[in-house]
């Protein structure tokens, strides 16, 4: 793959800002992808946009702010995605795959220029991004600050990544890490896709008395985090989800006789 058409990968890879509370990040925010040749702006439910102050601080990436795509929630941000990495600095109560930002940018160009679609998902300036948030994402990302003051500004945190990014792609690095399955005969399931999968386990599994929804535990968390390491493609998804309508159907079935 050549320089130009790594870097051009970059285009199948948005930022997504939830929840921004100061129009000043956004704008910042914008002046760092475009210094990384990022152009896809996605802003959940952002505080004040558009806003003066957003126009000020992209200095000179406004032509972003113009086309930046204003969303009602991240399930609508990352919709269409098939790997949407979420940023976080806190441990979890159950262990979700983290890599560090070399790593990850690595894979998100990787998978980008397959023709993924890739979200980069940043949270909150004061609480990041929520633990229901973090769940719709396949993997984290942690920038390993320092520990006695990890606390970076937004714009900074993006800088970081898209860094990354870019320097992913100067260096022709347009492979999966070792280990990860490169060829595949159907397409990654998108976001929305296995937001549905995991609504129909929840029900199938609730049919067969397996799951208590009142009681739910961590059921539900640890099947997402089995199927977003899995990486399922849209058949994957075709056939788990029949063989729960064919469980759901003879459980009916069960009842009834």
């Amino acid at each position: 793959m050549s320089e130009t058409s790594n870097l051009s990968t970059l285009s199948r890879i948005r930022v997504v800002l939830v929840q921004t509370s100061h129009p000043g990040n956004i704008g910042a925010t914008a002046r760092a992808m475009k210094n990384m040749g990022l152009d896809r702006l996605v802003l959940v439910q952002p505080k004040s946009f558009p806003h003066a102050e957003a126009t000020a601080r992209a200095s000179g990436a406004d032509d972003l702010l113009a086309r930046a795509q204003v969303v009602d929630s991240l399930a609508a941000a990352v919709a269409d995605c098939q790997l949407v990495v979420g940023a976080s600095a806190r441990s979890r109560t159950i262990p979700w795959p983290v890599m560090e930002p070399r790593v990850c940018a690595a894979r998100m160009l990787a998978e980008a220029g397959q023709g993924a679609e890739v979200a980069l998902v940043m949270g909150r300036e004061n609480s990041g991004l929520s633990n229901e948030e973090l769940e719709r994402c396949h993997v984290h990302v942690h920038i390993p600050a320092n520990p006695e003051y990890a606390s970076l500004n937004l714009a900074a945190a993006v800088q970081v990544l898209t860094y990354e990014l870019r320097m992913s792609a100067l260096a022709a690095a347009g492979q999966l890490p070792e280990g990860e399955i490169l060829e595949r005969d159907q397409p990654l399931a998108t976001s929305a896709e296995l937001e549905s999968l995991y609504d129909h386990f929840a029900c199938a599994l609730a049919t067969l008395d397996f799951y208590d929804p009142d009681n739910p535990r961590q059921l539900m968390r640890r099947l997402r985090r089995l199927f977003n390491r899995a990486r399922l493609d849209r058949m994957e998804v075709n056939i788990l989800r029949g063989i729960l309508s064919a469980a759901e159907k003879a459980a009916k079935g069960k009842a009834r006789g």
